[in-house]
């Protein structure tokens, strides 16, 4: 039997909105700015869902303080210009989350976006005060420290295992793991469906909309046993 979840916790970029493509333009832009190897698509793809600083670490290990800083100013100039419109939601997004609301699913977004920016991008989208509880990779720990998540999970007073974590990054699924709570793998992000099924995420998709359709049977099934 499926668990019977209470709380769904979204990443934001890659798995909500379509913004993966802005993501690897901003940091191509800045490298080659910052006078740094530009990276390509696949590398910079693999380093989304963590904190920019620890993003930009890991794209370059040997990067000094003052010049992280450079980088990251960099980085937020051009995202600011291509973001003038907020990344456009994946299909099935919006229509979704309002039914998960009106089922009586708490929301939650764990993003390694900075404040700032989820804030940005909440209110263009009217979300302002939709979710329960976000959390920003610049006020608590990157991904895959499971800081985050457990930061939600006290606030909105939720147990781990009533608790369900959705990405589309190896550091989504890992931080799910490291806080107790069962994934789901979003396939039309960042990285492969494939590449992401070593970390057992609960349920794979391709498609948004799986989602609900996953836990409309859960309900169903719930229900027939109850």
């Amino acid at each position: 039997m499926r668990p019977d979840y209470e709380l769904l916790i979204f990443d934001w970029d890659g798995t909500l909105s379509d913004s993966i493509g802005r993501i690897v333009d901003a940091m191509q832009a800045a490298a080659h700015l910052a006078r740094r190897p530009v990276r390509d698509d696949a590398a910079i793809k693999g380093i989304i869902g963590l904190g920019l600083p620890e993003a930009i670490r890991t794209l370059y290990p040997d990067i000094t303080a003052n010049d992280l800083i450079e980088f990251r100013q960099h980085y937020a100039d051009r995202y600011m210009v291509m973001d003038v419109e907020p990344s456009k939601l994946f299909d099935g997004v919006h229509e979704s989350l309002e039914a998960f609301r009106a089922e009586g699913y708490r929301l939650a977004v764990a993003t390694g976006k900075a404040r700032r920016g989820l804030d940005r991008v909440l209110k263009a989208h009217g979300w302002t005060d939709f979710f329960d509880a976000t959390r920003a990779a610049d006020e608590t720990a990157s991904k895959p420290d499971p800081l985050m998540l457990n930061e939600i999970l006290q606030h909105c007073g939720v147990r781990p295992e009533k608790a369900l974590m959705i990405g589309d990054a190896s550091f989504d699924l890992l931080m799910a793991r490291n806080a107790g709570m069962d994934s789901v793998a979003v396939g039309y992000g960042a990285q492969a469906l494939g590449s992401l099924l070593q970390y057992q995420p609960r349920l794979a998709i391709e498609h948004f909309s799986e989602l609900r359709t996953w836990l409309g049977a859960r309900t169903a099934e719930t229900s027939l046993l109850g």
